[in-house]
C-alpha cells in the first residue's frame, strides 16, 4: 500500500497573490540545497477531511519556496499497542518519514475541544528514541488546525505542547482556520481569504527556520544526558 497521499495540482496556486511572496523565503539564510525536506501530517479520515486539505494547500506552497514534500495517509494505521512491538507497515513507514524530514507540518480538526484521536496516534507513534535514531529531535514544526465553528486555538496548542516533548522547534506562527467547511471550493481549493493569507505565513516561516537551523542541526541537539549514555566524552580542551 502507498501512503504517500499525491498532490493534485501541485503547481497550481490560485489563491496566493505571487507580487507579494518571497519564492526564496530563506534567501540569505542559508543553503536551499539539498532543498529542505518536510513531513505533513493530517488528523481526520473522511472523504471530504479539511485538515488534509490545509495540508495539501501547505504542500503546494512549500513547493513553490523550493521544499520537497510527503505527506502521510494515515488511514491504515494502527493504534499505539496495538499489534506487538508496533511491527506494522504504517508504523515503520510513518518511523521512516520522520526520520527523512527535516521540518514537520502537523494540522488537526478540533473535536470537543481538542485534537483528534487519529492526529495523537501519529505522534504516539513516533519514539523519541529508536535504534539510537531520534526521528523528531532537532525538526522544525508548523502546528495548524480546522474548526468547524468559531475560532479556536486549544488544537494547536496541544500541538506545541507535543512538539516541544518530542524535542521539535515548533515556530512561533500558527494558522487556526475557522468554519473550514466555508473556506474550500467543490475542488478542495482553499479560496482567497486572511486564513488562506495567514497559512502562507505559516509556510513562509517555516522555510526559514528549517533553513537557518540547517547548518546548527547536530550542535542544537547535542546533549550532556545522552552523551553519558552512549559513553561519548567530550574534548575538554576545546
Amino acid at each position: 500500500m502507498n501512503r504517500l497521499r499525491a498532490l493534485s495540482d501541485p503547481d497550481h496556486l490560485p489563491a496566493l497573490k505571487p507580487q507579494f511572496a518571497h519564492r526564496r523565503p530563506a534567501l540569505g539564510l542559508g543553503p536551499m540545497d539539498p532543498p529542505p525536506r518536510i513531513l505533513l501530517l493530517y488528523g481526520s479520515l473522511r472523504e471530504r477531511s479539511y485538515s488534509r486539505l490545509v495540508v495539501e494547500e501547505s504542500a503546494r506552497l512549500l513547493r513553490h519556496f523550493g521544499c520537497e514534500t510527503r505527506i502521510f495517509d494515515p488511514s491504515d494505521l494502527p493504534l499505539p499497542d496495538q499489534v506487538t512491538g508496533d511491527d506494522h507497515p504504517a508504523v515503520a513507514e510513518l518511523r521512516e518519514l520522520s526520520l527523512w524530514s527535516e521540518g514537520q507540518v502537523w494540522c488537526s480538526p478540533e473535536r470537543h475541544g481538542q485534537i483528534t484521536g487519529i492526529m495523537k496516534t501519529q505522534i504516539d507513534h513516533l519514539p523519541l528514541a529508536m535504534k539510537g535514531l531520534r526521528p523528531t529531535q532537532g525538526r522544525t514544526l508548523a502546528v495548524m488546525q480546522v474548526s468547524a465553528g468559531s475560532q479556536s486555538f486549544n488544537s494547536v496548542n496541544t500541538l506545541r505542547v507535543l512538539g516541544r516533548w518530542m524535542r521539535m522547534f515548533t515556530i512561533p506562527n500558527q494558522s487556526s482556520v475557522a468554519k473550514a467547511y466555508e473556506e474550500f471550493d467543490e475542488a478542495g481549493r482553499m479560496k482567497p481569504s486572511a486564513y488562506y493569507d495567514r497559512i502562507v505565513d505559516v509556510i513562509e516561516e517555516l522555510v526559514r527556520f528549517t533553513v537557518l537551523l540547517r547548518p546548527h542541526a547536530e550542535q542544537l541537539v547535542d546533549r550532556y544526558s545522552e552523551r553519558v549514555e552512549k559513553d561519548c566524552p567530550v574534548d575538554t580542551d576545546v
